[in-house]
């Protein structure tokens, strides 16, 4: 099947949303209704320091939270911080400071103040048209804007809305005076992340049993398996441990002189869409197929160029001396051997 579709469904009672893409699973979201969903914001109570890693953990309505920040801040203090990435069992909720209003076409940015229009949008004239509507949404609030690159193009009247919409949920957020610990804002769940980040054109499908009906679950089946089949014959072993996630990659049955690059280069391509899917995130650890030391540049070329599209931040660290690859990626989703337990 040609072409991108949305499917918005669930998981036994678990609201989730699959991106479909010429027939294959590309994107995976499901809610977690045991975790804290990334965007919520809390009026926490600073805790106690932990100066040797440089933070403070937190008291918030969900558990123990941890801010990288210590500056300023006192064991009682109440602070507005957001869910940036889930935790691991046993582990502090991640939080930032730099709370962010996001929505499909606009981001409002309470500590940037300014206009600002995405740099995927070159057409002048565009701009132009996007920084009048820009203008006249925010007349004169204190707040920073960030038009997405989804605006090109886009209804200026839904997205003045959008603007405003974000604008009242930043106002009565940061308006707040009270200072009690509080949920203040819910993350959204996967319906609306669908809507909000999946904004190219789609075939938009509602009804109950899409999943199955789209082959949505027949690919969860195949990605509970450790092993993930890559063009050529070859295949990567995605392996999460509690320390780090260890893909080692094998060439099959390909036994030429350049196997290991090819089976390499395959890995590659695919390793973006494999953890997203799996939701895995931290310290990877790649075990590649063997292969010159002069393939080591074209192979990092590639890895950089597939991450690059990848909307989870994710950090190329480089060589060991035992001739591994790492990388290290924000734990931006719940691991879905956990969502589907």
């Amino acid at each position: 099947m040609k072409g991108r579709t949305i499917i918005l469904d669930h998981l036994g009672d678990v609201e989730a949303a699959a991106l479909m893409v010429d027939g294959h699973l590309d994107d995976l979201l499901v809610d977690t209704p045991d975790a804290p969903r990334v965007g919520t914001i809390y009026r926490a109570i600073a805790d106690r320091p932990v100066k040797g890693q440089g933070g403070m953990f937190l008291k918030s309505p969900d558990g123990s939270a941890f801010l990288r920040q210590i500056k300023g801040l006192a064991p009682g203090q109440p602070i507005l911080v957001q869910v940036t990435g889930f935790a691991e069992e046993g582990k502090a909720i991640p939080v930032t400071s730099k709370l962010l209003f996001k929505s499909r076409y606009a981001i409002i940015t309470p500590e940037a103040p300014g206009l600002n229009i995405s740099r995927a949008i070159r057409d002048e004239p565009e701009r132009d048209r996007l920084l009048e509507i820009a203008h006249e949404a925010m007349d004169g609030a204190e707040y920073g804007l960030i038009l997405r690159s989804c605006c090109s193009g886009a209804d200026g009247e839904a997205i003045t809305e959008d603007i405003e919409a974000m604008l009242n949920l930043a106002h009565a957020v940061l308006s707040d005076t009270s200072t009690d610990m509080e949920t203040l804002a819910e993350g959204d769940g996967p319906h609306v992340l669908a809507w909000r980040d999946w904004v190219e054109p789609a075939e938009i499908v509602t009804n109950e049993g899409g999943f199955e009906e789209h082959g949505v679950l027949d690919a969860l089946d195949g990605l509970m398996e450790d092993m993930a089949p890559l063009s050529g014959g070859a295949s990567m072993y995605i392996e999460p441990t509690r320390a780090l996630v260890a893909v080692d990659v094998n060439t099959g049955s390909d036994v030429s002189l350049a196997a290991g690059i090819k089976a390499n280069m395959a890995c590659a391509r695919a390793l973006p869409r494999a953890l997203r899917l799996r939701g895995l995130g931290g310290q990877i650890v790649l075990d590649l197929a063997p292969m010159p030391k002069k393939d080591r540049r074209p192979f990092e070329t590639a890895l950089r160029a597939a991450f690059r599209t990848d909307d989870v931040e994710t950090a190329l660290v480089g060589w060991t001396p035992l001739g591994h690859y790492e990388l290290q990626r924000k734990r931006a989703r719940a691991p879905l051997t956990e969502v589907l337990a």
